[in-house]
């Protein structure tokens, strides 16, 4: 096994080396290269976020790299379209898994996707580091081979709940296509809101239609107040272009992911306006890692994919740091020894924690997207939420 060098000079330093830069000898071990990997969307529903998803996870590889690898290593970083569809992301995942030998598979977005991946990963020993949502993922058998840095679709439903009910609504109609999510979702909602006297009303319609006039028509003769609008941003620029025709009146939130500038160029600015954007998790947007990542990608702003991705490549090198050996089953016996100890030294990224570790430290990982703890069954601990409201054409940061 490879082990981390620190030159001679770092070592002469003493404690005095943790002020000073993390240096390790250029040359890799002849053992080949510590495989991660990401199974982003590049085409399909999850397009807007798999580009990006890819540039954090690249951007955290050739930092490290640059800093002389992972135990004495070069991490080479691949990545695969998984089309935000389950057979193509099976098919994916078999690649990475079979020929490329990766030890992770990062920032799965689809939560069909994440469904269907990860036997594949809990079978090979690879670690998914997901932001699939949908409960029934973390209840699969998987062994420890999984975390999410998304919160679960329970937590979420109840979100929106709270969020119909700060709007004041009485009687709410939940609109979703068919996904692995939407009857936890609408549970949670109808949970949240009907004890307190609201009325609900449902349809799951089918995503793939190229227009919604029929529900649409439907949702408007129960003449709710508040329509959620849940679709992923192809079905939602169809949906808002039917119910303007429709002159609907009422109020519409919807995940945000479905709500997004390229959504409102697309459904246009008066169909979009007043729409709220729900349920998206807050990246840590004035922590020291959110400043970090924004100059390595070179962004104004940063989504909450991003920093989750970034969050996920960081977290992967880190627990194998911390396993000293380059396998997804090092990831899965050390993540949450650097996630999930509050009283460890505080890290923001990869190479302040290889540091850390090297120099015998315990460290506590919390990135661009927030703190970074999980369950024993993998799912987030701590998600701080932000709604958006579109207002003369702009996504705009609200509070209610």
């Amino acid at each position: 096994m490879s082990k981390i060098v620190i030159t001679r000079r770092t070592a002469l330093l003493g404690a005095g080396a943790i002020a000073a830069p993390f240096v390790i000898t250029t040359g890799f071990a002849q053992t080949g290269p510590i495989k991660l990997a990401g199974l982003v969307s590049l085409t399909g529903s999850g397009s807007p976020f798999g580009p990006n998803s890819r540039l954090a996870h690249q951007a955290v590889v050739d930092e490290v790299n640059a800093a002389g690898g992972l135990l004495g290593r070069k991490i080479e970083y691949l990545a695969e379209d998984d089309q935000t569809n389950a057979e193509a992301g099976i098919r994916a995942a078999r690649k990475l898994i079979d020929v490329d030998k990766v030890a992770a598979i990062m920032s799965v977005w689809a939560s069909a996707v994440g469904t269907a991946v990860l036997p594949l990963c809990w079978e090979n020993k690879v670690m998914m580091l997901a932001i699939s949502a949908a409960d029934s993922i973390a209840a699969l058998p998987h062994q420890g081979y999984f975390v999410r840095t998304q919160p679960h679709t329970e937590l979420q439903g109840k979100e929106f709940g709270r969020f119909a009910l700060a709007l004041g609504a009485k009687n709410l109609y939940l609109m979703m296509p068919q996904t692995p999510f939407t009857e936890t979702v609408f549970k949670s909602i109808r949970e949240t809101v009907e004890p307190k006297g609201v009325k609900v009303a449902s349809v799951i319609f089918d995503g793939k239609k190229t227009s919604f006039r029929s529900e649409v028509d439907e949702m408007m003769r129960a003449n709710p107040d508040l329509l959620m609008m849940g679709g992923y941003q192809a079905e939602n620029i169809v949906m808002a272009k039917d119910l303007f025709r429709a002159n609907f009146k009422g109020k519409i939130m919807g995940f945000a992911f479905g709500i997004t500038p390229a959504f409102i160029e697309a459904a246009g600015k008066e169909a979009a306006e007043g729409m709220y954007g729900v349920v998206e998790p807050s990246p840590a947007g004035g922590s020291a890692a959110y400043g970090r990542l924004k100059a390595l990608v070179k962004r104004d702003t940063l989504d909450t994919y991003i920093c989750q991705a970034y969050d996920h490549a960081n977290l992967a090198i880190l627990a194998m740091a911390k396993g000293k050996e380059g396998s997804g089953s090092a990831i899965k016996d050390n993540i949450r020894k650097i996630a999930n100890n509050d009283s460890a030294m505080k890290v923001d990224n990869a190479i302040d924690g290889l540091k850390a570790i090297a120099e015998g430290k315990e460290i506590k990982y919390a990135g661009a997207s927030g703190p970074c703890k999980f369950s024993d069954i993998g799912n987030i601990i701590e998600v701080a939420f932000r709604t958006t409201q579109v207002k003369d054409g702009k996504l705009v940061e609200m509070k209610i």
